[in-house]
C-alpha cells in the first residue's frame, strides 16, 4: 500500500512539474489538450476492446451445453480454470483493454487532425478527392478499421476458446460438432470481421496513390487498370462472403461460407496478384515508356508541388571556363561579399580569442547571419558564449553548477569577408562586457544549446547577487555577479514545489539549500529546439537553431516544418538521410520518411527569459491551419514579427537539403526523359570529407547575385553533378541551385523574392569542374604543393576551408580559404591563403583580392572584399589584456601610455612591424627561407621592443 502511494506520488510529481513548466511559458493548453485527448482515447480504446471481448466470453460461457459430455482432458482443464473463471472472465478483457487503451492514446495526433481537418483546395488526378482526404481522412479511416478488425478477431478467438473449453465445440473423430449457440456467435462474429475487411479492401484502392513502386510513387498504369478495379471487386466478394456467414447463422450450414471464403482466397490470388502481374509483364513492360507517361507526369507534378518546387525558376547557364580580364566587373558586389571565414573551422579561433575562461565554450560549428553595418548588409559568422560546466573541474559542486554558474555571456560576431594581417577573424562584436557594432542588447545567455540541465536563479530584492555574470579585472579578482530578474522557469515559492523538483532532479539540495528561496526559479529544458518541440509537438524542427541580436535581445531562431507521408503521387524522402552532410550528422525523426514538407512556422526563443514565440510563416498551409484549430492562440500571425526579427529570418537549410535531394531527379519534367533516367543528378561529396567515408557537401549561405537578379541577396546554394558512379562517372557540374534566403529588412516587409528557387542548368556536354575535381587540381598543382609544404613546417597542419562556388564572370568561380594550425593546446587555425579556381585555372595567394587578380589578369573589376586588417595605430587598445576584454582582430593587446614621446616611438615601431610582416609574407610566397627567417627575427625583435616600452 505504501509502495503504491509512493509510486503514485512520483507520477503526480512528474505531471505537476509539466503543468508548471507549460503554464510558465503560457502554453498549458498544449499540455492539457494532449492529456485530455489521450485520456479520452484511452477510455475509448479500453471500452472498445474490453467490452466486446467480455461479451464474447460471457455469451460463449452462458450458452454452453449444460450436460455436455467432455473428454477427460477438458475435464482436467475445467478443474484447473474453474477457481479462476470469474477472474479470467473479467481480467482477460481488462488486460486486453489496457493494451488497446494505451495504443489508442498514442494516436491522439491523427484523431485530432481528422476532427479538425482543413481542405487543401486541390484534387488528386485519379479519384478527384481533395488532397485533404489523403492527409487527414484516409489515415483515420485505416486506423479505425485496423483497430476494429483487431477487436473483432480477438473476440472471435476468445469465443472459440471458451466454446471449446465448455463443450460448445467438440471433436468427434473427423467431425467438428458445434452447438447452435456457438454457431450463431461465431458466424456473426466472422461476418462482422469480413464486412470490416471488405471496407478495408475498398479503402486500399486509395492507398495506391501513396504506394511506392519500382518506377514512381503512386498509381501507375498497372495499378489504375488492374489493381484498383481488382480491389473493388475483392471488396464486393468479401462483403458477399460476410452475408453467407449470416446465412449460416440462420440455417446452420457451413458449406456456403466455406466455399465463399475459398473463393475469396482464390480471387485475391488471381485478381489481386496474378492479374496485375500479367498486365505489367505482358502489356506494360513492352511499352512502358508510352503507357506510363501520364502517370509519370502525375508523379512529377505532385512531387514538385509537395516539396514546394512547382515554381523553380530554371535558367539555362552556358558557363564559360576561361577567365577573361575584367570578367568580374559586373559581379563586383558579389565578389566583395565572398565569405572567406569558414564557420566550421574557426570555432577554435573564437575559443582562444574570446572564451576568456574555461567555463565558457563555443559550438563546434558556428552560424552565418547578417547585420546592417554602416547602412550595408554584412555577412557575419556568429556564436554565443555559452557555459561549459566541465571546465570547472574540481569546482563543479552542486552550489557552483546550479546556483552560481547559471548562464553564458555575450554574442561574438566576426566579419565573414575579412581577416586580420596574421589570419585571425576580425570581430564586429566581442569581449566581456560585450562591445561592438551590434548596439546595446541583453548579453546574458540563460537558454542556450549547451546550457546546464537545470539552474536555480533569482533572489529576494536587496540581497547580494550570487550568480556569476562575467569575469573582469585581474585573474581571480573583481568578478561581477547578477541576479536573474526575468520569468524563465517555474517558481520555487513553497516547500511543496521544492519537494517535487527535488524528486524530479533527484537532488535533495533543492529542498535543503538556503540559496533556494521563495524568489527562486528553476530553469530547465533550456535548449531552444527542445523548448519549441515541447510547445509545438506537431512540428518537425530544423537541426540548426541560430542566435541573432533582435530588438535588444539575443534570440534563437528555429524553423518548424509541417510534414506528412500521405501526399498522393509524391515520392518520399528520408529526412535523416537528406539532411546528413559534413556539418550535420544523421539524426532520427519521429516521422522520418515524408513526402510533403512546408516551412510553416518560425519560432524564437529568448536567450535570457526562455520565452517561446511561434509565428505562422505560411498561414495558408492546411496542416498548420488544422493544428491551429487544435491548439488555438498558440501561433501568432506573421504580422506580429518585428522588422528587426524579419531581417534575420532566413530560408532553412534542412528544407533546402530535402529540396535539392528531390530536384536531383525531379528537375526533369519530361516523362520520357524521366523514365530513361538519362539526366539524373546528385549533390557532390564534400572534398574535405574522408575518402573512405564521404559525406555530402553542405549548402552554404552567401550574399550573391544570381544571373537574373538586379542586386545581390543573402542566399543559400548547392551544386549538382551527374548521378553516376564507376568508370563512366564525371565530376563536372550540371546544375547550380540557389534560394533567396533573405526574408526582409528592418522595415518589417517580407521580401517577395524570399524563397524563390533558381536552378542554373549547365549544358550536358559542359566541362565546368565539380568540387572534387577542383580539389584534386588544387592538391596536385606543383606550385600549390610547394607552398603547402612550406606552411606545414614545424608540424603545422593545413586545413582546407569550405569550397564555395559562385556564378560570376560568366562561369562558376571556386573560392576556398586555407588555414594553418600549429601544434599545441592553445593553437588555433589562422587563415593564411586563399584558393581560387575558374575552369581549369587556379590561383593560390595570400588574399582573395590577389588571387582574383592573378586569375583574371590583374583586372578583377573591384576589390574582392577579403579586407586584410594590418596592425595600425588605430588598433592599439586602451584596455590591458589582463582585463580579458575583447580587442579587434589585429590588436596585440598593447596599452596606450598617454606619453606623447612613447606613443611616437610605438607608432614608429608599428611601421617597422608592418614592414617586417610584409617582408615575411613575401618571402613565404616566394619560398625564400633565408629571407623568411630574417623578416621573422626582425618582427620578433620589434614586438619585443614594443612590449618593453609598455612595461610588459
Amino acid at each position: 500500500m505504501i509502495a503504491g502511494l509512493v509510486i503514485l506520488f512520483f507520477i503526480f510529481a512528474g505531471l505537476y512539474t509539466d503543468v508548471l513548466w507549460f503554464d510558465q511559458l503560457g502554453f498549458v493548453n498544449v499540455l492539457t489538450t494532449q492529456w485530455i485527448a489521450s485520456a479520452v482515447l484511452f477510455v475509448i480504446g479500453f471500452i472498445a476492446m474490453s467490452v466486446p471481448v467480455w461479451v464474447s466470453i460471457q455469451l460463449a460461457y452462458r450458452m454452453r451445453p449444460v450436460y455436455a459430455k467432455l473428454n477427460s482432458q477438458l475435464d482436467r482443464y475445467q478443474q484447473v480454470i474453474e477457481p479462476l473463471r470469474r477472474l479470467a472472465m473479467y481480467g482477460i478483457p481488462a488486460l486486453l483493454g489496457l493494451f488497446a487503451g494505451v495504443a489508442a492514446a498514442t494516436r491522439w495526433q491523427p484523431i485530432l487532425m481528422w476532427l479538425n481537418r482543413t481542405p487543401v483546395g486541390q484534387t488528386d488526378p485519379q479519384f478527384g478527392f481533395d488532397i485533404a482526404f489523403y492527409l487527414f481522412d484516409l489515415p483515420f479511416y485505416q486506423a479505425v478499421l485496423g483497430f476494429a478488425s483487431a477487436v473483432v478477431l480477438i473476440a472471435a478467438l476468445v469465443a472459440v476458446a471458451t466454446s471449446y473449453l465448455y463443450g460448445s465445440i467438440r471433436l468427434s473423430g473427423r467431425e467438428v460438432l458445434i452447438s447452435k449457440a456457438a454457431r450463431v456467435q461465431i458466424a456473426v462474429t466472422a461476418s462482422l470481421y469480413l464486412f470490416l475487411q471488405a471496407i478495408s479492401i475498398w479503402f486500399d484502392q486509395y492507398s495506391t496513390l501513396t504506394a511506392q513502386g519500382d518506377l514512381i510513387t503512386g498509381a501507375a498504369y498497372t495499378e489504375v487498370n488492374a489493381t484498383i478495379p481488382g480491389r473493388a471487386i475483392l471488396a464486393g466478394i468479401a462483403a458477399l462472403v460476410a452475408v453467407l456467414f449470416i446465412v449460416t447463422a440462420i440455417i446452420g450450414r457451413w458449406r456456403l461460407p466455406v466455399i465463399g471464403t475459398a473463393l475469396l482466397i482464390i480471387s485475391s490470388l488471381l485478381i489481386g496478384s496474378l492479374y496485375p502481374w500479367v498486365v505489367q509483364r505482358f502489356q506494360v513492360d513492352p511499352s512502358a515508356r508510352s503507357l506510363e507517361s501520364p502517370y509519370i507526369e502525375r508523379n512529377i507534378d505532385l512531387t514538385r508541388d509537395a516539396y514546394g518546387l512547382a515554381d523553380v525558376d530554371e535558367i539555362p547557364y552556358n558557363a564559360v571556363t576561361t577567365a577573361e580580364p575584367g570578367a568580374l566587373r559586373e559581379d563586383a558586389e558579389t565578389t566583395a561579399n565572398i565569405r572567406i571565414l569558414d564557420p566550421a573551422l574557426v570555432s577554435d579561433s573564437f575559443g582562444q580569442l574570446e572564451q576568456f575562461r574555461q567555463y565558457y565554450q563555443f559550438p563546434a560549428n558556428l552560424d552565418v547571419d547578417r547585420y546592417e553595418i554602416d547602412g550595408k548588409t554584412q555577412d557575419t559568422v556568429v556564436a554565443v558564449r555559452d557555459l561549459d560546466l566541465d571546465g570547472l573541474n574540481d569546482g563543479n559542486t552542486w552550489v557552483n553548477s546550479k546556483t552560481i554558474y547559471t548562464h553564458g555571456y555575450g554574442v561574438v560576431a566576426a566579419y565573414g569577408n575579412q581577416r586580420s594581417a596574421d589570419g585571425q577573424p576580425v570581430f564586429l562584436e566581442s569581449g566581456i562586457p560585450t562591445t561592438g557594432e551590434l548596439g546595446k542588447f541583453e548579453p546574458r545567455i540563460y537558454f542556450g544549446e549547451t546550457s546546464p540541465e537545470y539552474s536555480i536563479v533569482g533572489a529576494p530584492e536587496g540581497s547580494d547577487p550570487i550568480e556569476l555574470d562575467y569575469p573582469s579585472g585581474e585573474e581571480g579578482a573583481g568578478q561581477t555577479y547578477t541576479t536573474f530578474d526575468g520569468d524563465g522557469g517555474p517558481a520555487l515559492d513553497n516547500a511543496f514545489k521544492k519537494l517535487i523538483y527535488a524528486l524530479k532532479f533527484q537532488s535533495e539540495q533543492i529542498f535543503l539549500a538556503d540559496s533556494v528561496n521563495d524568489e527562486s526559479q528553476v530553469l530547465y529544458d533550456r535548449d531552444p529546439v527542445t523548448r519549441v518541440q515541447k510547445v509545438a509537438p506537431y512540428l518537425t524542427l530544423d537541426s540548426d537553431a541560430y542566435p541573432s541580436v533582435v530588438d535588444g535581445r539575443v534570440k534563437w531562431i528555429v524553423d518548424g516544418y509541417t510534414t506528412s507521408a500521405s501526399y498522393p503521387y509524391s515520392t518520399p524522402v528520408s529526412l535523416s538521410d537528406a539532411i546528413a552532410d559534413t556539418e550535420t550528422p544523421a539524426q532520427p525523426f519521429a516521422l522520418d520518411s515524408v513526402n510533403y514538407m512546408r516551412n510553416s512556422v518560425k519560432a524564437t526563443v529568448d536567450a535570457y527569459s526562455g520565452e517561446v514565440t511561434l509565428y505562422a510563416w505560411d498561414d495558408e498551409e492546411p496542416l498548420l491551419q488544422t493544428w491551429q484549430k487544435i491548439f488555438p492562440s498558440t501561433v501568432k500571425p506573421m504580422s506580429d514579427m518585428t522588422g528587426d526579427l524579419m531581417s534575420h529570418v532566413r530560408y532553412p537549410a534542412d528544407l533546402f537539403k530535402v529540396q535539392r535531394a528531390i530536384l536531383g531527379q525531379y528537375h526533369v519534367t519530361e516523362p520520357g526523359s524521366f523514365y530513361s533516367q538519362d539526366d539524373a543528378w546528385t549533390s557532390p561529396n564534400d572534398p574535405a570529407s574522408p575518402a573512405a567515408n564521404p559525406t555530402l557537401q553542405p549548402p552554404y549561405y552567401l550574399t550573391m547575385q544570381m544571373p537574373d537578379q538586379d542586386e545581390p541577396s543573402y542566399s543559400l546554394y548547392s551544386t549538382f553533378q551527374p548521378n553516376a558512379s564507376g568508370e563512366g562517372s564525371r565530376n563536372v557540374l550540371t546544375g547550380y541551385l540557389s534560394v533567396n534566403a533573405d526574408a526582409g529588412s528592418v522595415d518589417g516587409e517580407r521580401d517577395d523574392d524570399y524563397g524563390t528557387l533558381r536552378l542554373l542548368t549547365l549544358p550536358k556536354d559542359g566541362t565546368v569542374p565539380g568540387p572534387g575535381q577542383v580539389q584534386n587540381q588544387f592538391n596536385g598543382d606543383p606550385t600549390v604543393s610547394t607552398e603547402l609544404n612550406l606552411l606545414r613546417q614545424g608540424s603545422s597542419t593545413v586545413l582546407n576551408g569550405n569550397l564555395l562556388t559562385l556564378p560570376v564572370g560568366g562561369g562558376l568561380l571556386y573560392v576556398q580559404p586555407v588555414y594553418v594550425q600549429s601544434t599545441g593546446d592553445t593553437s588555433y587555425p589562422l587563415l593564411q591563403k586563399v584558393l581560387v579556381a575558374f575552369g581549369d585555372q587556379i590561383a593560390f595567394e595570400d588574399t582573395l583580392d590577389s588571387a582574383l587578380d592573378v586569375l583574371f589578369g590583374g583586372d578583377s573589376g573591384a576589390a574582392a572584399g577579403d579586407t586584410e586588417v594590418p596592425v595600425t595605430e588605430d588598433d592599439i587598445s586602451t584596455t590591458s589584456p589582463t582585463d580579458e576584454t575583447a580587442t579587434d582582430g589585429a590588436t596585440d593587446g598593447a596599452t596606450s601610455t598617454g606619453d606623447p614621446a612613447t606613443d611616437a616611438e610605438l607608432k614608429a615601431l608599428l611601421e617597422v612591424a608592418n614592414t617586417a610582416l610584409a617582408e615575411k609574407q613575401a618571402a613565404l610566397s616566394s619560398g625564400d627561407f633565408a629571407a623568411f627567417g630574417v623578416a621573422d627575427a626582425k618582427l620578433t625583435e620589434t614586438i619585443a621592443s614594443m612590449l618593453a616600452l609598455l612595461g610588459e
